[in-house]
């Protein structure tokens, strides 16, 4: 009972969840169904922004009788309730590439898109590694106290860079910047004796303390750059950390000054030992300011290090990105770790450590980091900032390898491969004036000097085809009639003027007495249809809904007609209760162009056999039918064992068919009037027939060409079976010779004591024949039992076989 009540509860509770399954499966398709309709929806543009699948019906007549939110609904629906496509205004994705921009590294160059809300498209952007660019490195060098003796290492460092790089580049130019930090208090010491001269405590004579100062533009001559290092003189300061950030933003947006070259590869490496400055660290000197991002070198000297603030870090990487600059941090040990959390937060950078910056120690990090940040590919994607809200971004990147990254990068990219980026761009919603915008968003590959401008439009208004007639407007049947003493207002109808109520009559369907079908109001001469739960009810006459008429796989009509009146009207090609019977009776045809094979009708697409023998799709095949075989095969006989001459098997004509044709090959006759068929002779020939019921035709085709075994094979297999069988006889015969051998047979050599061996025969004689040996025993046998002995003489191996 138990067992029982287990078994009972566990299916109860099978059935409640498959219940559940089906109940919450049927109120999302009810929900999805429904998702675009709204009573409150009263123009196109509130339809289409209810979702992306949306779509707007602008057809004149459509549906008379609904309210104007039932224009608003998935396009198949209303593509199955009559509005043609050229009249839906839906959701439209637009992407078209400008095939007049060209480049070498990034592609395509500019794209436009046209989203509307709930909308999104991708493009494609593909960067190809090209090898041996031209190469611009721009030394920035923190010249406070602490790194005279790195100044002086790095006066050799030109030429030798130069004769190394040849390796990786067609061209390399060197430029040259210096930096201490900002030239007030508390970073400096502001006394008189301290402003120009920071080292006179020591006896030194020092440069004075600059936020940031070029020194040399970008250039081709190695000799030039190392005159100009070895001039350099150190500076001082008061506090650890330096201004290098301030100075980095300065070297990066003052692009003719330093004399950037558009086609090469921008490296900017900062050398320091001591940690940076970051924003907000200005307040210690009262300033406030943040900084512009714009560039502010007079006389090669920055003058805005006095007046703003350091950049942030947010800052700093968005303008070497945009100015297409690779950064390389050179360090010391001792501040290793703090500049490691900053390039994280800097794309396209590199972080290298030195013991000391000798020359040969800091070739390997230029060339090493140069490796390895053309081998790392990546993008970044800005949007404006006026409607970074409303845009969503996605980047998905494909590498040469063929996997895929969920960060914006690929590593290991070798010179002339191609990474591809699937840069997916989605619009949340718009503007708050709900007008039309245009959007720039940019594709920037970290490093390189070639972008990919993506211009959005954001269409958030109808044009409702040629016609810019949305009927966005719920209007009463009788627009344009003043509201006078003699019209009332109805509720959810709208007005209804009594001078037009003698125009009822319009609002009845032909042979009907009875207004708007019964399921509706008739106001100023046009049937305002009722809302139901059930469905929706529309029409001139309201004679039309959504709910009434049979379904066929959960759709009504089967997706093939419309309900009217109760009854499915389906389209051209269709019949049937709910629309699912073709009219065409293509699929009933067989090959041989008859319809059912001649032996049935078609009905609803279908085959019905007239002969319940038959069946298949087009009635051909019959398993019962295959007795006429059998009952032909005294008729083969017959004609094979007269030689198959039409003289001689006349009288053959009474046993079977009177028409029988004669062939080589009955594979020439096929068709499915036609039964394969086979008979086997005495002698074990095969005659390969066919029959047919046609009339007009030869009833019979038999091959004159049997299938019939060669004699000589079959003796051969005969002989072959004889000999196995005698083999294995003699095997078992000596098998069971040995037996009967050492049963009397001692294991001292001789006869056991007591014991009669009444034969006095040698146990180890082997005849020279086949000897039985059939023994005759009683119970309590006197006298030693009887043997009879029969010899078979052997036959020689050579002798044949005679049978």
């Amino acid at each position: 009972m138990t067992s029982w009540l287990r078994t009972y509860g566990s299916v109860s509770l099978c059935v409640l969840l498959l219940w559940l399954v089906v109940a919450v499966c049927s109120q999302a398709f009810r929900a999805g169904d429904s998702a675009c309709r709204s009573p409150g929806i009263t123009s196109c543009s509130e339809c289409l922004r209810h979702g992306p699948q949306c779509a707007w019906c602008f057809k004149e007549d459509f549906q008379d009788g609904l309210w104007p939110g039932m224009r608003c609904d998935l396009p198949v629906n209303l593509l199955r309730r009559g509005c043609r496509p050229e009249f839906m205004e839906q959701m439209e994705v637009k992407v078209k590439v400008d095939a007049t921009i060209s480049s070498t590294q990034v592609s395509p160059g500019d794209v436009g898109i046209t989203l509307r809300p709930g909308a999104e498209a991708s493009v494609i952007v593909a960067v190809k590694q090209l090898d041996r660019y031209p190469v611009d490195l721009y030394y920035l060098v923190d010249v406070s106290a602490s790194m005279q003796e790195n100044l002086d290492h790095l006066k050799t460092v030109g030429v030798a860079l130069s004769l190394r790089m040849t390796e990786q580049s067609s061209d390399l130019w060197l430029g040259f910047g210096s930096f201490v930090d900002k030239p007030v208090s508390p970073y400096i010491n502001v006394h008189p004796s301290k402003i120009n001269n920071p080292c006179s405590d020591y006896e030194i004579r020092c440069r004075p303390a600059h936020g940031f100062h070029h020194v040399l533009s970008m250039t081709g001559n190695m000799t030039e750059f190392t005159r100009v290092i070895k001039r350099q003189r150190i500076s001082g300061n008061m506090d650890t950390p330096e201004g290098g950030l301030d100075a980095m933003l300065q070297a990066a947006v003052c692009q003719s000054a330093v004399g950037w070259r558009a086609d090469a590869k921008r490296l900017l490496l900062l050398m320091t030992d001591q940690p940076s400055h970051l924003a907000l660290d200005s307040r210690l000197a009262g300033i406030v300011t943040p900084h512009d991002g714009l560039c502010h070198l007079e006389n090669n000297i920055y003058t805005g290090s006095t007046r703003m603030d350091h950049p942030s870090l947010g800052q700093l990487s968005d303008k070497l990105l945009e100015n297409h600059i690779y950064s390389i941090f050179a360090v010391e040990k001792q501040q290793y770790q703090w500049y490691e959390e900053l390039v994280r937060l800097l794309p396209g950078s590199y972080l290298g450590k030195l013991g000391l910056f000798q020359a040969p120690n800091l070739i390997e990090l230029v060339v090493d980091a140069y490796k390895r940040l053309l081998s790392e590919v990546a993008v970044v994607v800005s949007v404006e900032d006026k409607a970074v809200s409303r845009y969503w971004v996605s980047v998905s990147p494909v590498c040469p390898d063929g996997s895929t990254i969920r960060d914006q990068s690929c590593s290991g990219v070798q010179p002339n491969q191609t990474v591809y980026f699937n840069i997916t761009i989605g619009l949340k919603s718009c503007s708050d004036d709900g007008e039309d915008e245009d959007v720039q968003v940019v594709v920037r590959p970290v490093g390189y000097n070639e972008s990919t401008v993506i211009r959005i439009h954001s269409k958030c208004h109808c044009s409702c085809g040629s016609t810019r007639r949305c009927h966005d407007n719920s209007q009463s049947p009788c627009t344009g009639t003043a509201v006078g003493a003699n019209q009332q207002q109805r509720p959810d109808h709208g007005l209804i003027n009594d001078s037009d109520r003698d125009s009822n009559w319009k609002c009845r369907a032909q042979g009907s007495d009875m207004d708007c079908s019964g399921r509706g109001v008739c106001e100023c001469g046009q049937c305002v249809c009722d809302q139901t739960k059930l469905g929706t009810v529309y029409g001139q006459y309201c004679e039309r809904d959504d709910f009434s008429c049979s379904y066929e796989g959960g759709i009504l009509c089967g997706g093939r007609g419309v309900c009217v009146s109760g009854e499915c009207a389906c389209e051209d090609g269709w019949m049937g209760d709910s629309c699912t019977c073709p009219i065409s009776k293509a699929t009933c045809q067989s090959p041989s162009g008859l319809v059912c094979s001649g032996r049935g009708r078609c009905v609803c697409g279908k085959c019905v056999c007239d002969d319940p023998q038959y069946s298949g799709d087009h009635c051909e095949r019959c398993p019962a039918c295959q007795s006429t075989c059998q009952s032909n095969w005294k008729c083969v006989d017959c004609h094979q064992s007269h030689g198959f001459t039409q003289k001689e098997t006349a009288h053959c004509n009474s046993t079977c068919a009177p028409l029988v044709g004669y062939t080589d090959d009955v594979s020439g006759h096929t068709g499915e009037m036609w039964i394969q068929c086979m008979y086997i002779s005495n002698d074990s020939c095969r005659y390969r027939f066919q029959t047919s019921s046609q009339s007009g035709q030869p009833q019979l085709h038999i091959s004159t060409r049997p299938e019939c075994a060669s004699s000589s094979r079959l003796v051969g297999t005969f002989l072959s079976v004889c000999a196995l069988t005698v083999l294995c006889g003699l095997v078992v015969v000596a098998m069971s010779r040995l037996v009967l051998q050492k049963k009397g047979w001692s294991p001292g050599g001789a006869a056991e004591d007591g014991v009669y061996h009444c034969t006095g025969k040698d146990l180890s004689y082997i005849p020279t024949t086949n000897e039985k040996t059939v023994t005759y025993r009683r119970d309590h046998p006197p006298d030693c039992p009887v043997e009879m002995h029969i010899q078979v003489p052997k036959m020689p191996l050579g002798d044949p076989w005679q049978y």
